[in-house]
């Protein structure tokens, strides 16, 4: 047999390239007259098998899920605020996130565009999420009603009530770490609780075993700008449960 050189390998059968290149090895150092090598059963063993084939992506199915929910949403009729809506507003962001930001409702801005926290309190809430070392697209966002209430007002408690299940579907399908809920009509809507959300904010509490940081909504900050600093304190304990740490700010 003719020697050849190690690491010049071949493709075999479909094995992993280290396999291929140890199988190489190992005639090469046969044909150099080697004829014991040492060796751990296990890790022979565990070469022995065949390649496992890599799991399936799931990203696939969890978009497929959300996107059934978002044509349903479009199609609801269960609550008087499909009456006056331009379009519905799902919630949009990533497919894995580990925060699930949870305003009240669209406003106007946001049921024209078909997309939550757009308008000028959505822009604040990006600042938000930027500041936290993260980006809208890492996050998902979306709110307790998916139609505007006339006026922006809060919605009802049967209006909440009808649009939940659409929200507690999205939960179990992006499976967040953390949930933010912005003000107190989403963490009322998600807890039933009747507490005010500035006894609420900065409390850790618990949705379905999934960890809950009531703070308030960027359009309280807009008009409470000294209200920014305890949400940046609310973000920063967000962060500190996922073990991150907020970026150096310029």
């Amino acid at each position: 047999m003719s020697k050849k050189a190690p690491g010049n390998t071949a493709s075999r059968t479909g094995w992993p390239d280290v396999v291929q290149g140890l199988e190489d090895y190992l005639l090469y150092l046969r044909d150099e007259g080697v004829r014991e090598v040492e060796a751990d059963p296990e890790q022979v063993r565990r070469l022995s098998e065949p390649p496992v084939a890599p799991a399936p992506a799931e990203d696939a199915t969890l978009a497929d899920g959300l996107a059934g929910i978002a044509e349903r949403v479009t199609a609801c009729t269960l609550c008087p605020l499909h009456k006056s809506r331009t379009r519905t507003v799902p919630g949009q962001g990533s497919i894995t996130p580990e925060i699930f930001f949870i305003g009240e409702g669209p406003g106007a801005d946001e049921d024209r565009q078909g997309l939550a926290f757009v308008g000028r309190a959505g822009q604040l809430l990006t600042k938000i999420i930027e500041a936290m070392g993260l980006t809208r697209e890492q996050v998902f966002i979306g709110n307790i009603v998916k139609c505007r209430p006339p006026g922006n007002r809060t919605p009802l408690p049967e209006e909440m009530q009808a649009c939940l299940p659409y929200l507690r579907e999205q939960i179990a399908i992006l499976k967040p770490r953390v949930i933010v809920g912005l003000g107190a009509t989403a963490v009322k809507g998600l807890l039933e609780v009747e507490t005010g959300i500035t006894r609420l904010r900065g409390r850790w509490m618990s949705y379905e075993g999934i960890d809950l940081m009531p703070t308030f909504h960027p359009a309280y900050l807009l008009r409470n700008p000294a209200g920014k600093r305890e949400v940046w304190e609310d973000m920063k304990a967000v962060l500190a449960r996922l073990g991150r740490t907020p970026p150096p700010r310029t």
